[in-house]
């Protein structure tokens, strides 16, 4: 099971979503901040958790794979961030599990202001027919179910925030019903509908809700699709990591409602 960064795009065509100018978030803004990063030790996690940490935010690091967020952590630290370790496999987790963790949250930080969604399951290209419903109803479940669990057990938390969000991670060209990208393509669909529905009964609340589209990413996920790929291809993680910052501060007012895909 692999419960990290999203592939982050497909195939290298253009996105449905509307192309927005680049965002370079103000100094600072995730100052007094908290934000928690689901797959934090995934590529695009691991990029967006250093950017929330180094605009300010103190970030919570939710992963199932301790060495790695340890790393993460370190990384922050000696920049001079904040950071916590919260080790949880989103597999096998459930609402109880998400639950006790936003009760954690609310006793040890006594806030939550965002709640960034990197964390996905990805096994490689196989034809529905041939697929494994184990694998199939895995890539549902972490992909969908889980994200959904998470965010339910953190509504209270983000509630009680002036300006909270939460933000969606979506891989648009996946979600397009594309051949052999089985139950993870089915899932991007899927987070697009659960982004807008949960938007839609939000819409008068403080909690901001919103997807981001990051495109093609350099990432280990991607790698087993498009195995010798020109580099240039994919942008870097960390080029996409500052759209997050920006999505999660209360600069990503004008995004709310939407799947966003920033411009290079």
């Amino acid at each position: 099971m692999s419960a990290s960064s999203t592939p982050g795009g497909a195939a290298s065509m253009g996105s449905a979503s509307e192309p927005m100018p680049s965002a370079t978030p103000v100094a600072h803004a995730l100052k007094g901040r908290v934000v928690l990063v689901a797959g934090a030790h995934g590529a695009l996690g691991h990029a967006s958790a250093l950017a929330c940490a180094d605009a300010g935010a103190t970030v919570v690091l939710l992963g199932r794979k301790v060495p790695k967020l340890n790393r993460v952590y370190d990384a922050i630290v000696r920049a001079g961030g904040e950071a916590l370790l919260y080790p949880l496999d989103l597999e096998g987790a459930t609402p109880d599990d998400y639950a006790e963790m936003a009760e954690r949250i609310g006793a040890g930080l006594d806030r939550l202001d965002g709640v960034l969604h990197c964390a996905a399951e990805f096994s490689g290209l196989t034809p529905l027919d041939n697929t494994d419903p184990a694998a199939f109803a895995r890539a549902l479940h972490i992909n969908v179910t889980a994200r959904w669990w998470l965010t339910q057990a953190c509504l209270p938390l983000l509630r009680r925030a002036e300006d909270s969000a939460v933000v969606f991670a979506i891989d648009e060209d996946a979600g397009r019903g594309l051949p052999y990208w089985g139950g993870y393509g089915i899932a991007q669909s899927a987070l697009n509908t659960l982004m807008q529905t949960l938007h839609a009964e939000l819409a008068n609340s403080s909690v901001r809700v919103c997807g981001l589209a990051p495109g093609p990413m350099r990432t280990p996920l991607r790698a087993k699709v498009f195995v010798e790929e020109d580099a240039t291809i994919a942008r870097d993680p960390a080029a996409i990591a500052p759209a997050c910052v920006h999505l999660l501060s209360p600069a990503g007012m004008e995004q709310r409602g939407r799947l966003w895909s920033p411009s290079a």
